[in-house]
This record gives structure tokens, C-alpha cells and sequence, in this order.
């Protein structure tokens, strides 16, 4: 109970998320202003844990909620039945998506190490730079967004088993699990 009574706000975080996820792979639409919620929450929890880079990824999550949702309202008014489609990535939004993720990565890495005492400034630059880039497909309804997903569980997992941050760890095998159902559930969406 003590330790619950001193993790609370991350326990509620993790939850929160587990319930974004699921709504994320069903396409809701709800899925933004939880994740506006979870993103939020989480600001705190990674600033206590000196996951700088983290927290800036959950301020940039809270103002990309509010993207997702518009795009999801407005976006899919061009379609039939006014829903936005899954759809894969083309290969110019690739390369520029890659580029955008080597400048962010670069940028994060070089202020980790340079102004902050992150204990772990390689991984951190690494897993938000690559949630950056997969946070916009998801708006977009790009279906590889989940690959990148399953890379960024995989890595977080890693760093927060390193800091302790155990309530995040079991999110991130979830949300790793997840990701897989998820690529699989919108791919069957596509018909294929």
C-alpha cells in the first residue's frame, strides 16, 4: 500500500494508456482526448524521473491529441461515410519522415548529453524522436505508424525496467502487444 500511495499518479497513468490502446486499435475516436489525459499525467511522472526528453514528448503528445482529433472529425469529411481511412505510407513521406526523425534525434541527443543529467540521453533521444514521427502517422492514419510503435515498446521498456518504473513496464509490454494486434486489426480494415 505505501508504494502504491507514492506511485498513484504513474498507476493512473498506466492505466489511462492501457485504455487508450484499446481504443486506438477499434480506430475511436475517444482514443485523443484520453490520450490527452495519459499524456498529461505523464508530464509529471517523467519529469520526476529526470526522463526529460520523455516529458517533452508527453507535452508534444497533449498538442498532437488535439491534431489527431481534428484530423479524425475533419479529415475523413473528404471520404465516403466522412471516416478517415487506414492507408500505407508513401515513399516521399518516408524519406522526409526519416529525415524529420535524424534532425530530432540528433537535436535531443546532443541537448540530453549536453544540458541535462539524463542517465540514459542516447535511448531517450532515440524513443522520442522515433514517437514524434509515429505519433503524426497515427493522426494520419498511416498503418506503419504500428511498427514504429512496436520499436519504441520495445526500447522504453528497457529504459524504464533501468529507472525502476515499473507500473510504465507492464504499459509497455502491453502497449508492445498491442501494437502487433493493432497492425493486424487495421490491416484487416483495409481488406487485406
Amino acid at each position: 500500500m505505501e508504494w502504491l500511495a507514492e506511485h498513484y499518479i504513474e498507476v493512473f497513468g498506466a492505466l489511462t494508456g492501457i485504455i487508450y490502446i484499446f481504443l486506438e486499435v477499434r480506430q475511436s475516436i475517444w482514443l485523443w482526448p484520453l490520450g490527452l489525459l495519459t499524456s498529461a499525467t505523464y508530464v509529471f511522472v517523467f519529469f520526476s524521473s529526470k526522463f526529460y526528453a520523455d516529458m517533452g514528448l508527453q507535452v508534444y503528445y497533449v498538442l498532437i491529441s488535439i491534431y489527431g482529433w481534428y484530423w479524425w472529425l475533419k479529415g475523413g469529411q473528404k471520404f465516403r461515410d466522412n471516416i478517415l481511412p487506414v492507408t500505407h505510407i508513401k515513399k516521399k513521406t518516408a524519406i522526409i519522415l526519416s529525415s524529420v526523425f535524424l534532425i530530432v534525434f540528433l537535436i535531443l541527443w546532443y541537448v540530453l548529453v549536453r544540458f541535462t543529467d539524463s542517465p540514459v540521453p542516447l535511448g531517450d533521444a532515440f524513443t522520442t524522436a522515433v514517437s514524434i514521427i509515429a505519433t503524426w502517422m497515427l493522426a494520419r492514419k498511416i498503418i506503419e505508424h504500428w511498427v514504429l510503435w512496436v520499436i519504441v515498446d520495445v526500447v522504453s521498456t528497457g529504459l524504464y525496467i533501468y529507472k525502476g518504473l515499473f507500473p510504465t513496464v507492464i504499459l509497455f509490454v502491453f502497449y508492445t502487444v498491442m501494437a502487433v494486434i493493432g497492425y493486424r486489426e487495421w490491416r484487416r480494415s483495409m481488406g487485406l
